[in-house]
This record gives C-alpha cells, structure tokens and sequence, in this order.
C-alpha cells in the first residue's frame, strides 16, 4: 500500500489524468471487443435455427410438430380377449390394432385436398392424363377435389410441387391432433354438418366446406369427402410390428393405403383409424389426396 502511494505521489497531475484516460479507452475497447463476440455469437446461432421455427408455413400447408401420438384403434395387444381372436369386427381386431406409440420428425401438410383447379394447372404444364370423370359435371368444379386419380399420378403431381404423398402415421397425426379422438373433430357422431359422407350428396363438395368438421391442426376433409392416397404399402398386420419413430410403411406390397372415408361411405367407416386399400392403378371417384412436405 505504501508503495502504490508512494508510486502516485510522483505522478504529475496531468500524467495522472492522461493514465486515467488511458484506462477508460481500454476498458471500452474491452466492451467492443465483447459486444461484437456477442453479436457473432447470436448471429450463429441464429443462422442454425431449424427453416420451418423461424419461417412461416409454405402456403396452404400446416406444420406439424414433432412428437409422439397414439396411432390406431384403442385396443392395445394387452386389452384383446382370447374371443377377440375370432371377432372379424375390425375395431376388435382389423387392420387398425393394436393401438401402438409412434414418434414422428415435423412435417408439413395440405390444409386442403388437392383440387380440380390445382391439377387442371399440373396437366397444362406437364401433359399428363386427366382424370377419370374429368368431363362429369358432379366432379369437375374447379374448388371440388381432384379424383379419378392413380397413387402413381398423385405421386407425380406432388413431386411436381416440390412435395410429397404424406406417409400413413403423418396422415393420422394431422388427423388426431394431440387427443385420443375417434374423428378428426373429437368424438361426437358424423352429422351432415361436419362431413359428406353416406351419399347424402353423392358427389364431392368443395374443399373445405365443413368447418365443423375439420381437425385440431385446422385440416379439412380428413373424413369424407373424399378418401385420401398416402405412401404407404398395405399389409393388414403391420401394426404388430412397424418401427415406433418414423414409420414408412411395408417395403413393398400389392396395394395402397388409402385413409379417411368419402362421400360414398356410411357412419362406421369414416372414423379417423378407418384404412382401407386398393390397386395404385385405381382411379376412383372417391379417392383424391393431399400433399406433404
């Protein structure tokens, strides 16, 4: 202590002011020197933000968030009596048991089926085939959805957009939401308010007429309407041995899954683990599709 004093005391005062001023501009070139490490490091980070948490939707589409959900009909293989072995009701035991876990990556997909109007674009531009009732007034306005279509030509057409068919699990998880349900609205009964179904029109409606009926994301016509091509290969008991993160579906197969019931089914085959299968060669007029990405 005596020798800093002693040091000081020497110091002149204007020698004195100038090591003061000396330390003052090191102290903030310091301060410089670590707000801009700082804003480096905030701009990494930033840069390395995941597109789809810093960047609104792709039109038309919603995000769905990664996570686990419960996949399928309720009962799991623990909840199945041995007289359920001879039930041929497929809620007791079909194609949708057991309800099992599954995990899936963020994916985005189609709020809307896609519609006449949208692929009458993809045949201008691409020359492909058009649908099957293309000229059938009860099927070709332009807001109703695109039917009459192959899996193959639906592959085609989201490829085109820079998409593709959404796997099964990704379909049912826009479906469920987050919650057990039994139909993409909760569990109240299917009415003519929330879906067209039963062939009480007996034709598509446009897409997106049944607010009431649309899913937790904001999805519509995931019931009725009509059914949907995903990805995935058929085979009845898939469910008993799928992977539990990213399921993609049998390696190959004879037919397609097509989920959510259309405007020709009844009440029992509308609920959102209905799945059902056909040829990738049928173009139904109750089969169109919607896109992921």
């Amino acid at each position: 202590m005596r020798i800093r004093v002693h040091l000081f005391h020497k110091i002149s005062p204007l020698k004195f002011s100038q090591l003061s001023y000396d330390i003052v501009l090191l102290i903030i070139r310091s301060l410089k020197s670590k707000f801009n490490a700082m804003k480096s490091l905030f701009l990494v980070i930033f840069l390395t933000i995941p597109a789809y948490a810093v960047s609104a939707p792709p039109e038309g589409m919603v995000l769905i968030e990664k996570g686990s959900f419960q996949m399928g009909s309720k009962k799991s293989m623990l909840e199945l009596k041995p007289h359920d072995l001879f039930n041929t009701d497929r809620h007791t035991l079909g194609p949708e048991n057991p309800a099992h876990e599954v995990y899936l990556n963020s994916f985005y997909i189609d709020i809307y089926e896609v519609t006449n109007d949208a692929y009458a674009k993809f045949i201008q531009v691409t020359g492909v085939k058009k649908p099957k009732g293309w000229n059938n007034p009860d099927f070709n306005e332009p807001q109703q959805p695109v039917v009459g279509i192959s899996w193959k030509e639906a592959v085609k057409f989201c490829k085109w957009k820079k998409k593709r068919l959404p796997t099964e699990a990704e379909w049912e998880k826009a479906a469920r939401g987050k919650l057990m349900v039994k139909y993409p609205w909760g569990n109240t009964p299917p009415d003519s308010s929330k879906l067209n179904y039963n062939e009480e029109i007996n034709k598509t409606t446009k897409v997106g007429s049944y607010e009431n009926g649309k899913s937790a994301y904001g999805l519509y016509d995931l019931s009725g309407n009509a059914s949907e091509w995903v990805n995935d290969w058929h085979f009845p008991e898939y469910y008993l041995f799928s992977p539990k993160k990213n399921p993609q579906g049998p390696e190959k197969g004879q037919y397609k899954v097509i989920r959510g019931g259309n405007w020709r089914n009844k009440a029992k085959d509308v609920d959102l683990v209905y799945r059902n299968a056909t040829t990738p060669k049928n173009r139904s007029l109750g089969i169109g599709f919607r896109c992921a990405r």
